[in-house]
């Protein structure tokens, strides 16, 4: 009996260090080298500050920005530390409600839009935290933006479409615009923002 659990003592702290210790740092090391940057948070910097990533959401609420959809991620939104969906089902009173308020805030806030408002600017992503919309749901604000920031709206849609991303290997996701992105170039084109 001695043995065996000798034996099973060994065979728990080997696996402990090979699957909890030497396999983590493998993968991490070999991230760092081949694409450090995905590794590291895809962290943007703006003048030497931080001011995003790429890859989690932030809310926008200036008339000079375009919003992205909303999040339900923590409290108030947009909290990387509270990944997650809102869970409410089509049957939610609840979600029927923010949705319809969301509706008319953009409506209200967005009054030379054409047609309906964008789907996915009233509705959460599984995570609260996509930092996409589509080209679409970005030009639909785009009157708005253009107004707000004195800019031509066709130049406007074209920096829009510049920041376009094509799908991922050419058939994974749809083409999108990353908010973050875009507004930072919004910022540039008119030294500093709105």
């Amino acid at each position: 009996m001695r043995n065996e659990l000798i034996v099973a003592l060994r065979m728990t702290v080997l696996t402990l260090v090979l699957t909890g210790l030497l396999y983590p740092l493998a993968l991490t090391g070999a991230a760092q080298a081949l694409l450090p940057k995905q590794a590291n948070g895809s962290l943007v910097e703006l003048d030497g500050r931080l001011v995003g990533s790429e890859l989690i959401g932030q809310a926008f609420a200036l008339p000079g920005h375009f919003q992205p959809r909303p999040s339900a991620a923590g409290a108030s939104g947009y909290d990387a530390a509270a990944s997650s969906g809102s869970n409410l089902g089509p049957t939610s009173l609840k979600l029927r409600d923010r949705v319809a308020a969301d509706v008319a805030r953009l409506t209200a806030g967005n009054p030379q839009a054409p047609g309906p408002v964008p789907l996915e600017l009233v509705t959460t992503s599984a995570s609260g935290l996509d930092p996409h919309l589509s080209p679409e749901a970005a030009l639909w604000q785009l009157p708005r933006v253009a107004a707000a920031r004195g800019v031509a709206a066709g130049e406007l849609e074209a920096l829009v479409r510049s920041r376009v991303e094509p799908r991922t290997l050419g058939v994974l996701g749809e083409p999108r615009v990353n908010v973050l992105e875009v507004n930072l170039a919004l910022d540039r084109l008119t030294e500093g923002g709105p």
